[in-house]
């Protein structure tokens, strides 16, 4: 029985080393916040700025700031992307539905949004198993920032407490648009 528990940890443990064959976030599809299946394949070619999101956040009011890094930089080829999550102090605790309003009706954000999910933990998401695993470790908090290349690759990551307006988001975002 014992080597039986062996097999399937060291099976467990190779399926997280690998992350489901993922080369890249364009290997990922998930659902956008209206349910729809939303592939990150669809933003080949284009700078990404991933975000864990909550509502009730002391950091909430970054999505201002996010807004305004999609609209300054989106001709250029940034997406800001939200993953709501509510994984931290129960912050998140609203349906899809309310939060996309909560959004555009607090913030006016027009970036895209995913559904809720999970980005720690033992639901975690592949999608950010993939960025946790890649870059930094566990999210520790709402608002943590992965930058992404062109190329679907990871860039850096940004803590929570690192403001989008801040100087390091803009001049990286910069540098991966290729000013």
């Amino acid at each position: 029985m014992t080597s039986h528990l062996l097999r399937y940890a060291a099976v467990l443990l190779i399926a997280a080393a690998g992350l489901s064959g993922a080369a890249s976030i364009y290997d990922f599809t998930l659902n956008a916040i209206d349910g729809a299946a939303a592939p990150l394949s669809a933003y080949r070619g284009k700078v990404l700025l991933l975000v864990n999101v909550a509502s009730y956040c002391g950091y909430t009011p970054q999505y201002k700031g996010l807004e305004a890094l999609y609209e300054k930089y989106k001709d250029r080829g940034l997406v800001v992307i939200g993953f709501p999550a509510n994984n931290f102090g129960e912050q998140e605790p609203g349906t899809n539905g309310e939060i996309k309003e909560f959004c555009e009706r607090t913030y006016h954000v027009k970036f895209p949004m995913y559904a809720k999910i999970s980005v720690s933990g033992g639901d975690q998401a592949p999608l950010y198993q993939y960025l946790t695993g890649a870059m930094g470790g566990e999210i520790q908090w709402n608002f943590t920032k992965f930058l992404v290349g062109r190329d679907g690759k990871l860039i850096t990551r940004f803590e929570p407490a690192i403001t989008p307006e801040s100087a390091g988001v803009t001049a990286a975002i910069e540098k991966a648009l290729g000013k």
